[in-house]
């Protein structure tokens, strides 16, 4: 589980949304800081979202770079419950998804309270490509022709050689969920990290090792991811002369968070995620 609501017992009602990306992101915050490690295990998830430190440091939320215009874009989920009810609209949830760049959108039962499910993009694009049914084929166009990604000097890449605190700083600062990872040199695609990967912690015995982890290399790490398992966040590629028809049936296969564009040489040029793919419908 990526992303959890938080119900509070007081007002009896949800409150927001803890990601796992949120509890890597307080580790930075220890690590940044030289704050005392221990002490997080006695802090409760109320008490570290109240922080205001925290709150306005690691977990300030930066909007992707297309939509960067100097303050922060859309709703802070950790102070702000958005949610949908079970009988809304698929273009409502898609608006509300894009409009507050929010990553996890709560389904909602009304009626009880209950939270149904937890929608992302990659959800709602599944969705789209098992119903979709085009027979002029429209999707004949190339997905950089038809504006869909992020190209050339917009591609925030990172080093196998970089520090895992360093990479993940990176992707807070350009509010990215993933970033494709090249050698330096050559610039050909190595593998791409999530910024929930939590293999860092997999090791980790308590606190204090999972921050000192922070401190490994992003080589080391993806050294010991796993590669048994197909996840969403596994790396895929593709062609920016690749058409979207191609890039939808690609999806029904492999269901990926993103897909990274590179050349001839698989030099990285381009990034087109689900997010991307959804948001050129609306």
């Amino acid at each position: 589980m990526q992303a959890a609501p938080l119900w509070d017992t007081k007002k009896c009602q949800f409150v927001g949304i803890l990601t796992v990306t949120d509890f890597i992101d307080v580790l930075r915050y220890y690590r940044e800081t030289g704050a005392d490690v221990i002490t997080l295990a006695s802090r409760s998830i109320g008490d570290i979202l109240a922080d205001e430190d925290i709150l306005s440091t690691v977990l300030r939320r930066n909007p992707p770079r297309r939509f960067a215009t100097g303050e922060p874009v859309g709703a802070d989920q950790h102070a702000l419950f958005l949610s949908v009810d079970a009988d809304a609209t698929l273009d409502r949830a898609c608006h509300l998804l894009h409009d507050e760049t929010l990553d996890f959108l709560p389904v909602l039962l009304p009626s009880d309270m209950r939270v149904l499910a937890t929608i992302t993009y990659t959800c709602i694009l599944e969705h789209l490509v098992s119903n979709f049914r085009e027979q002029r084929r429209l999707f004949d166009d190339t997905i950089y022709d038809l504006g869909i990604g992020t190209y050339g000097e917009d591609v925030v890449v990172a080093h196998p050689q970089q520090t895992l605190h360093e990479v993940l700083h990176l992707m807070h600062l350009h509010g990215l969920s993933a970033i494709p990872v090249v050698e330096e040199i050559t610039k050909k695609i190595r593998g791409v990290y999530s910024r929930s990967d939590i293999t860092f912690l997999t090791k980790a015995s308590d606190a204090e090792d999972a921050v000192s982890n922070l401190n490994l290399t992003l080589e080391s790490l993806m050294s010991q991811q796993r590669t048994d398992v197909t996840t969403p966040d596994a790396l895929h590629t593709c062609s920016m002369r690749h058409t979207l028809q191609y890039v939808f049936e690609y999806f029904a296969q492999w269901k990926f968070n993103r897909l990274i564009c590179v050349d001839e040489e698989e030099r990285v040029v381009g990034v087109v995620s689900a997010r991307d793919l959804v948001a050129y419908f609306l």
